[in-house]
């Protein structure tokens, strides 16, 4: 008896857990490419949109092929829209390197969460609550540009 009452309030306190997690989710944010330029100084197309795409999926967080899936997006859509195979290519490597759940930082996989939540799947409740704040956010900017902002010193060491 007394196992069957642990479990049960296990059972319930791992649901309450989940239920007020959930609510813990921030409005989505992106401040375009981080710490790295969001654009060329040289007259190329900027890249910067698909930083704010890449931002989505960091912001919501998940699984880790969930972010390896969103990182290679966004190395296809830097090659893209630089035809630069080497920035793509080192853009990607930063992220593999820099972006994981495991850094307190404001670009961190899974941002939109408090600190510590690594890699955890999105349960249903919080898969509609990331989709209401992503509906939010693109009421209001709905192609995800970037931030309007000047183009730094340091965006001119980027080809």
């Amino acid at each position: 008896m007394l196992t069957v009452r642990r479990l049960a309030t296990g059972l319930l306190l791992s649901a309450l857990a989940t239920v007020c997690h959930a609510s813990e989710l921030q409005a989505f944010t992106t401040d375009g490419c981080s710490r790295f330029p969001d654009r060329s100084r040289n007259g190329k197309p900027d890249w910067c949109h698909c930083c704010a795409a890449h931002d989505v999926a960091y912001w919501r967080g998940g699984s880790a092929e969930e972010r390896l899936a969103a990182d290679r997006e966004l190395k296809a859509c830097v090659q893209k829209a630089s035809q630069d195979d080497g920035l793509a290519a080192l853009m990607y490597v930063g992220v593999r390197a820099g972006g994981g759940p495991y850094y307190n930082t404001s670009y961190r996989w899974g941002y939109g969460w408090p600190f510590g939540r690594n890699y955890t799947p999105l349960s249903a409740d919080e898969q509609v609550l990331a989709a209401q704040l992503e509906h939010q956010y693109r009421l209001v900017n709905p192609t995800l540009a970037c931030p309007a902002q000047t183009v730094r010193d340091t965006d001119a060491k980027v080809p």
